[in-house]
């Protein structure tokens, strides 16, 4: 469960992170947005090294479906905007996807 509380706590640091940048370049906030966007961005990897992973891809490739789900989530409370049916379909299958990928017995 450790892997799962870190994963969740990178996916917001990045998502944060982000946006940071988008609302600096793309919604006309101040210059000054790139500081939390860089310290988010900054506590984002070093979070990801903390997975319980013998190899980075693997942590990064199950760590895409966990980042699908926040953004998901962002886009309905942080914009407002309801994510639709095929996006629970597309979050459900890509947590299947990454929980497969981390938790799936290994060979040798």
């Amino acid at each position: 469960m450790t892997s799962v509380a870190t994963y969740i706590g990178a996916a917001i640091a990045e998502i944060a992170g982000c946006f940071a940048f988008w609302a600096w370049l793309k919604l006309g906030k101040s210059f000054w947005w790139f500081v939390p966007g860089i310290t988010c961005l900054t506590l984002f990897a070093f979070l990801l090294t903390k997975i319980e992973s013998d190899f980075a891809g693997r942590a990064y490739a199950a760590y895409g479906g966990v980042y699908i789900c926040a953004s998901l989530l962002w886009l309905w409370t942080v914009e407002d905007n309801t994510p639709d049916k095929w996006d629970a379909v597309g979050a459900v299958i890509c947590l299947i996807g990454a929980a497969t990928i981390l938790f799936g017995p290994r060979s040798g």
